[in-house]
């Protein structure tokens, strides 16, 4: 029934494509930062990678903050776009920084990290609120966190392993390539978007769905 209305089909199949997004930065962040052992044994990052990766949970809980401001300024669809991209700046500052000079770039993707999650989590499960009649919301809201922690944890964690064996050789990781790959992905998702997700945002429709 979901799946009949065009507009949620397309929804529920980008919430599985940034799923994958997640599924990704779960899986290689900490073999990221040991990566750089040999180069940086004694930075900050790689003597306490847990501790670095930590600013990503703290910037996750002040970005919930901030969504009922964005949400209402500008609306779901762009909210789920600037989580689009978001996952674009994470994965580039991934690309380009380390844990000596670059260590404020890789502090920078952490914080980041707090506007991919969450925007696109409360924003989709608004809009699957908005969308389905209340016979029927808590299936719908269980299928939206299926396609994004499920499926979209399955995409992300084979594509994301084909990438990271492509840019392997002789057991060496070229991190650079594998991090601007999954920036290329996040913003062709990006850029595809707001033209497949045909939305209008409609002034006071947030706060309705919030009462």
């Amino acid at each position: 029934m979901l799946c009949k209305d065009r507009q949620m089909l397309v929804f529920l199949i980008f919430a599985m494509l940034i799923g994958a997004a997640l599924q990704i930065t779960n899986a290689f962040g900490g073999a990221f930062l040991d990566g750089f052992k040999g180069q940086y044994p004694d930075a900050f990052g790689v003597r306490h990678p847990n501790l670095l990766l930590s600013i990503s949970q703290i910037s996750e809980t002040l970005f919930i903050l901030t969504i009922p401001f964005f949400l209402s300024r500008f609306g779901i669809k762009k909210v789920m776009l600037m989580s689009i991209f978001a996952w674009v700046l994470r994965f580039g500052l991934f690309g380009v920084g380390n844990p000596g000079s670059g260590l404020y770039l890789l502090i920078l993707s952490m914080i980041v990290y707090g506007m991919a999650f969450d925007f696109f989590n409360i924003s989709g499960s608004l809009f699957v609120e908005q969308k389905t009649d209340i016979r029927i919301r808590a299936s719908a809201q269980g299928l939206f966190m299926l396609m994004t922690n499920g499926f979209g944890a399955f995409v992300g964690g084979t594509l994301s392993g084909m990438v990271v064996d492509h840019f392997t050789v002789n057991g060496v990781m070229d991190w650079q390539s594998i991090w601007f790959t999954f920036a290329g992905y996040a913003l062709l998702l990006g850029i595809s978007f707001p033209f497949a997700f045909k939305y209008r945002h409609q002034p006071g429709q947030v706060a309705e769905a919030r009462h």
